[in-house]
């Protein structure tokens, strides 16, 4: 009987990745890796892999990160830069203006 895992976060939370190398939004979650067919390293395909709407210099692009790469942050913008980029509903869950929120 395979394992039935439950995804950690939630779309429209802020997410950090922890090396550092972007901070976003969770967009969508697969229930384990649906990408191209890659060399993985050492993360494990049957983990929850979420897209994610992120920040960098140069704008907001999207990323594909495993569970185990991520942890809960926060968007760490100032409220002018958060509505220039995201929605924001009542609960403060975040999504990139042109996906709207679930």
């Amino acid at each position: 009987m395979p394992q039935i895992r439950t995804a950690r976060f939630a779309v429209g939370q802020a997410v950090r990745h922890c090396d550092d190398a972007f901070n976003g939004v969770v967009m969508d979650v697969d229930p384990g890796y649906a990408g191209p067919a890659v060399d993985l390293g050492v993360l494990q395909a049957d983990q929850p892999f979420y897209r994610v709407f992120a920040l960098g210099d140069d704008g907001g692009f999207i990323a594909y990160a495993a569970e185990s790469s991520l942890e809960a942050g926060d968007l760490a913008l100032d409220p002018g830069e958060i509505a220039r980029w995201f929605a924001t509903d009542a609960q403060g869950h975040h999504a990139p203006l042109d996906a709207g929120l679930h």
